[in-house]
């Protein structure tokens, strides 16, 4: 249980001495803010200190009727001040708790009506703000009475007492347990293992992504790791194969390694749907077909894949769908997971009997579906396998696996025992002889080392699914999630969109595949529905987004003094693909003469300018053109872009004539005045003959 802390006692003549003297420090030095700096150092001593207990019987609780207990508390300090010395106190409750709501009531809310004696008491140091402490309390058989075989509620408190007289006692709240003293052997028990990871931006895994999750302390890593050697029942998502042998040959080694491990584990696996959907909403939706990823070898790289070497075995002719992907593995191969059963279906658990017929018509075949025993007539009674009309229902035992859930996401030793006690304490109070199934959350978030301790611990001969199957009858009692189904509607419309919008694209299924993939993850079994809602809201976003990707730049206003001219506008695509459109051009009237479509490539994750052939059929004028786009099978592509256009073509005429009028005058003006120049030559020429004839006759 989490402490809360408790409120400072006012303390009201300690603060005034302690104000007193600030103020006198104050006045000797000048100028000391009072209302500043005092409260808030006295605020700081002042401060109780907190703490917050855990405490467990061994691993799993379990102890003989006359042995010992030998209890593990654990004590952190919450707070930045000093915890002082105290005792913890272990005190056993000597009527046994009555059943499984009972244990949930006690470990939850610390709510039991049993009569508790101290049996033991240990003293425990000083803490600083920050620190933690393990405290051993064993109590020895002799200050125990026999128990009979049961579960018995333990609590932990801690009494500390302060070196200040006047400061006030911190209250920390007990600590809850249980321990069980067994009658027999415990219950076989299955454990399902969902192995999940979710990608950054919701598609597939990247390179990077594995490296990470499949390096030497990755998730994966861990959960492999945990799961070797163990009798749990696997359940991967093959989105996660999908990723690794998409990459081909450029793969990271780790997360080929990983996948290799994981192929050559010989635990019984099952597949999961891709990226975990949810069956159950999909047949609440009305799909015929489960939803599937899409074609996957468009977003394989072929470099990254060698041809097939032919194998002397005759291989079936491709049809004309796989013939251009000759050389690369299909989707089949791409998503298998050797020994891996396909007829298994694990839901949220909102399904209704008919939907395991649906369940059926979407796997062509007989399925087991896994829900938890809640939602079903029978309850927390019910045995593991169970028929519901002719349909096979494997049955997971709901406080039992919320317990193990809980258990292995625990870092800290004590807390993680303490949850393991718990769900052992589920199992020995579980009624009949039959084998219990344990369903873990999906989590990736798991700590290696407690999941494979809380594997190990519930160790037995191994159970196949099989074996789990039960002829008892069961009726289904929950409630469809509409709300969840309609979203699910909303989705598909708007991939519709997307389906018209790609074509744009010389290979649409680049943008669909990632996209439905992602619609896969939203309906995920493991989405918490607390988050539900955001992420669909973000996709929907995410989703306008790529609808507004391309389109045209606002234009400008444009100025035309000829009377043919061509008008420049700028495409701009944010996808990461070229993409083909057709620019449709409208005049507002048919003062211009435009070309009304014109065929554009525009190029990837840039603007392209696209300049448009226009002729004015007047001289002047101010008209509007209004610029769309549109896929080449005629789909509209973002919002319609006007521009203002003026077009001054009679300029075109002013102008020349301006221009021949400049030039015939400077044509004259260099004729007169090469006229002139020659007449002054000539003059000069003339003057100089007469003196040059008297020099002569002289």
């Amino acid at each position: 249980m989490t402490a809360t802390a408790p409120c400072p006692r006012p303390r009201a003549p300690r603060l005034k001495s302690r104000l007193a003297a600030v103020l006198a420090v104050g006045s000797l030095i000048g100028g000391l803010s009072v209302a500043g700096a005092t409260p808030a150092s006295a605020a700081v001593e002042d401060a109780a200190a907190t703490a917050e207990l855990h405490v467990a019987v061994g691993t799993t609780g379990q102890i003989a009727a006359d042995g010992p207990i030998a209890a593990s508390v654990h004590i952190a300090n919450t707070s930045e001040t000093t915890l002082d010395p105290g005792i913890v106190t272990l005190e056993l409750g000597r009527s046994p708790l009555s059943g499984a709501a009972a244990v949930e009531d006690w470990l939850d809310d610390g709510v039991s009506s049993a009569d508790f004696t101290t049996i033991a008491t240990a003293p425990t140091d000083a803490l600083n703000g920050g620190e933690t402490e393990g405290v051993e309390v064993t109590a020895e058989p002799t200050d125990l009475d026999t128990l009979q075989p049961g579960v018995y509620p333990v609590r932990a408190t801690l009494e500390v007492d302060p070196a200040d007289a006047e400061a006030a006692a911190p209250e920390i709240e007990p600590a809850t347990t249980v321990v069980i003293v067994p009658d027999g052997s415990l219950p076989r028990t299955a454990v399902l293992v969902p192995i999940t990871a979710t990608p950054l931006d919701g598609s597939l895994l990247t390179a990077t992504e594995l490296t990470t999750l499949t390096a030497e302390e990755g998730a994966l890593t861990a959960q492999l790791d945990a799961l070797s050697g163990t009798q749990a029942i696997l359940a991967v998502d093959p989105a996660i194969v999908a990723a690794i042998r998409m990459l081909g040959t450029a793969a990271p080694e780790s997360a080929t390694a990983w996948l290799q491990r994981l192929e050559s584990l010989p635990n019984e696996r099952f597949l999961l749907q891709f990226g975990d959907a949810d069956a159950a909403v999909q047949a609440h939706a009305g799909q015929r077909t489960l939803l599937t990823p899409g074609d996957l070898r468009p977003l394989l790289d072929p470099a990254n894949f060698t041809a097939a070497t032919p194998t002397p075995t005759p291989t079936p002719t491709p049809d004309a769908d796989t013939a251009g992907e000759a050389g690369l593995p299909d989707d089949a191969s791409l998503t298998a997971l050797p020994g891996a059963r396909t007829d298994v279906l694990w839901p949220q658990a909102d399904v209704t009997a008919d939907d395991l017929a649906t369940f059926a018509s979407y796997l062509d075949g007989e399925v087991t579906t896994i829900l938890p025993a809640s939602s079903t007539s029978a309850g927390g009674d019910a045995s593991a396998g169970v028929t519901v009309g002719e349909h096979d229902v494997l049955l997971t035992a709901d406080a039992a696996s919320a317990r193990l859930s809980a258990a292995v996401q625990q870092a800290d030793e004590t807390a993680r025992n303490r949850e393991l006690a718990a769900t052992v304490a589920h199992l020995a109070l579980t009624g009949g002889d039959g084998p219990v199934v344990i369903g873990l959350d999906r989590s990736e978030s798991r700590v290696g080392t407690s999941l494979r301790t809380a594997l190990s611990t519930l160790s037995a001969p191994p159970i196949a699914l099989d074996d789990l199957r039960g002829a008892d009858a069961a009726s289904l009692t929950a409630t469809p999630d509409e709300a969840r189904a309609a979203t699910l509607t909303t989705l598909l419309d708007d991939e519709q969109r997307l389906v018209s919008f790609s074509s744009i694209l010389d290979e649409p299924r680049v943008l669909l595949t990632p996209e439905r993939i992602r619609v896969l993850r939203l309906i995920g079994v493991g989405v918490p529905p607390a988050e539900f809602t955001s992420r669909v809201l973000e996709h929907r976003s995410n989703t306008v987004d790529t609808l507004g990707a391309v389109g045209i730049q606002e234009p400008s206003a444009i100025q035309l003094f000829t009377a043919a001219a061509p008008l420049p506008v700028w495409i701009r695509n944010d996808l990461p693909w070229p993409v083909n459109v057709a620019l449709a051009t409208q005049p507002s009237d048919a003062r211009l003469d435009v070309q009304p479509t014109t065929q554009v490539e525009a190029l990837a994750a840039s603007n392209t300018r696209v300049t448009v052939p226009v002729e004015a059929r007047v001289a002047s004028g101010d008209l509007r053109v209004d610029f769309r786009l549109y896929s080449p099978t005629g789909v509209p592509i973002g919002q319609v872009e006007s521009a203002d256009v003026t077009v001054r073509a009679d300029w075109e005429t002013i102008g020349l004539g301006i221009l021949g009028g400049v030039i015939v005058l400077l044509l004259g003006f260099g004729i007169v005045r090469t006229v002139r120049r020659r007449r002054r030559d000539a003059a000069a020429d003339g003057s100089e003959e007469p003196a040059e004839t008297a020099e002569r006759a002289e």
